[in-house]
Formats: C-alpha cells, structure tokens, sequence
C-alpha cells in the first residue's frame, strides 16, 4: 500500500520548551510521537531517546532479522527504550524520574501494528467516523472505567494528565500491541495529549476530512492552540492509498 504522510509538533502557548518527539520514516514504515515527562530537561531527553531507540530496532531487525514477527518487534523495541531511558535517568540525577509515552505505527504492507504506552494516541478514520484505536495508560480512564468519574464531569477532573504507565519510569513496561488492517481511503492520526486533551474527536475528524492533506497537521496544532495550548502539541496524518 502506498502512504501519504505528514508530521508537525509545536511547544504550544505556555510551555518553554518541547518535550513532544516524533519521526516519519517512509523507508522502514515507522512513525512515532512522544511525549516527554520529567521536568525541563528530563521530558526533553526522554522522548528524544524513545523515538531514536525504537527507530534503531526497528531499523536493525530491517536489515537482519526480517523474519521476526512486527508484534514481537515493537515489544523489543519498547523493552529497549524504557532500558536505554531508565539508565540514563540513573546516570544523571538531573533526569531522574523520567520518562516518556510512546506510540508507533509499524506498517507492513497493509498492517497496522501500534505500540503504545501512555496517553498519546492513534486515531483511525474512515469518513465519516473516527475511533480511537489506542487505550489511554492514565488515572482518569481508569477512574471513567471503574464509574469513579462520569464522561460529563471530565473537564472538572483534577488529574487530567497523571499517567499509569510510561517508558523509562521503570526499567520494564507492559506495551500495548494493535493489529489492524488499513483500507485505501483511511487515515490514521497520531497525535499528544496536547492535541487530544485539548480538541474533540469529532473537530479532529472534521479537520482531516476538509482540508488539504498537507494542511491538516498545521490546522490541528492551530486548533488546540485556540482552546488554550497549554501543552506542546504533534500530530503526524497518514493516509492510506
């Protein structure tokens, strides 16, 4: 299947630096968005390390190791980062305690394989619907889960950005692991908290479906910074053709 793809990340309104990370690399079909935590340098170093390691696997199995099956893969790869990351916040007390959410987007022929830890997101659309493809490692999904807190009352949620799983907080992590298949016509958004938090499903469909493609990145980050942008935003659009 053929891609069309396209990425933007910005620092937003409020913050002075961006911790969000994220890579397009059309030969080895990977596409990644990271969103750092761990203060001003720490979310910084996180991502950047999470994006360049999961690159490396995936590029090193590419050359050697072809056989290897894309779930297995994308495990190896977290397992690694949440490593190289843990280590390096060990090394350094400057970063300790950091770490990073992580989703990837592994395409082999006409197969989506996403990794994912933390509370970025994947997005699938197939005009008109979207869905969100990926499951939120944080406090208030699993407190919207258990009925502690109802969908009306989310805005008023107190601890909105308190994530339950990242890469390199620890130096192991359970990452998730989607197949599905991708159809002519579909895209696929991969964006941070500071797109999703911000801007509705819908008013994300809604841009993917009207605009040119090359425009929809801009447009989104432009969107979220409308309703506040109190956090670095990135989101990458792929299309499937």
């Amino acid at each position: 299947m053929q891609l069309q793809v396209s990425g933007l990340t910005d620092v937003g309104l409020k913050r002075e630096n961006n911790q969000d990370s994220f890579l397009i690399d059309q030969d080895l079909g990977l596409y990644i968005v990271a969103d750092g935590m761990g203060g001003h340098q720490g979310g910084e170093v996180a991502s950047r390390l999470a994006v360049q390691t999961i690159r490396t696997v995936i590029k090193e199995s590419f050359d050697k190791d072809k056989g290897i099956r894309p779930y297995d893969l994308l495990q190896r790869a977290y397992q690694e980062a949440c490593r190289v990351i843990y280590n390096e916040s060990e090394a350094q007390l400057k970063l300790k305690g950091m770490g990073t959410t992580a989703v990837t987007v592994l395409v082999r022929d006409n197969t989506l394989y996403i990794g994912n830890v933390g509370d970025s997101r994947a997005y699938l659309i197939h005009a008109p619907h979207i869905w969100q493809i990926t499951d939120d490692h944080s406090l208030l999904n699993e407190q919207l889960r258990s009925g502690a807190v109802k969908i009306e009352n989310i805005k008023h949620y107190a601890a909105k950005n308190v994530i339950t799983r990242s890469v390199g907080f620890e130096d192991t992590v359970n990452c998730d692991v989607i197949e599905r298949t991708l159809q002519p016509g579909e895209y696929v958004v991969v964006c941070s908290d500071g797109l999703s938090g911000l801007v509705s499903d819908q008013r994300i469909c809604d841009i993917v479906l009207s605009l040119p493609f090359e425009d929809v990145p801009a447009r989104l980050i432009d969107e979220a910074k409308k309703a506040g942008g109190d956090d670095n935003v990135t989101a990458i659009l792929i299309l499937g053709k």
